[in-house]
């Protein structure tokens, strides 16, 4: 059983690094067979307020989307002969790889979901820095590399103000409060003040 919180962390860890030094590190290069992620994936969803229109094609086409998903089956197809030594740490990092996929994408049909549901890829997408808030499913490992960035936008979308989330200082700050502060987390937006004027006589 001790298998699963491993698996758990392993994939958010796995996440960050992949997300970070592949997706963007060598995806930044328009030859690499990454490039897709940040040349096509993150303008797309610059342009058109988080959502993007990649995800209502067909997975089975070779796509940004497509291309995502050959890579978690290729990620799930090296971690799948460990099941007979670590059943529990294989089938939850699988599990993991499925729900990745699903909640990537939910997030970019679903712009109001996405900012309810996973604010730190929203601010990822739409904040000033998109080289922060690496993780997709869940931020425990932005806070524990110091790489969460919190973005506040005014009702046009616009973010106005940037906050980065420094690392905790102790173990249980660090590594452990982060799993359940991830609930309270929303996408904050700035109301415009109005004028009040007084009504015509």
């Amino acid at each position: 059983m001790i298998g699963i919180p491993i698996g758990l962390a392993f994939s958010n860890v796995a996440e960050w690094l992949l997300h970070k030094h592949m997706l963007h590190g060598l995806g930044k290069n328009r030859e690499n067979f990454w490039s897709f992620h940040w040349h096509e994936h993150h303008r797309e969803s610059r342009r058109n307020d988080m959502f993007d229109p990649q995800y209502v094609r067909s997975v089975f086409t070779w796509s940004p989307q497509g291309k995502e998903a050959l890579a978690l089956v290729a990620g799930a197809a090296v971690v799948a002969p460990l099941f007979p030594v670590a059943p529990f740490f294989t089938a939850t990092v699988l599990y993991s790889s499925v729900r990745y996929y699903r909640l990537h994408k939910r997030a970019h049909l679903d712009r109001e979901w996405c900012k309810e549901n996973l604010p730190w890829h929203y601010d990822h997408h739409m904040g000033r820095d998109q080289n922060s808030n690496w993780c997709v499913t869940h931020p425990w490992f932005d806070h524990v590399m110091g790489t969460r960035k919190r973005y506040v936008y005014d009702e046009a979308g616009k973010p106005v103000a940037e906050e980065v989330v420094p690392k905790a200082k102790g173990f249980v700050a660090r590594f452990v409060k982060p799993i359940f502060d991830a609930a309270k987390d929303r996408v904050r937006v700035m109301a415009t003040e109005t004028e009040q004027r007084p009504a015509a006589a």
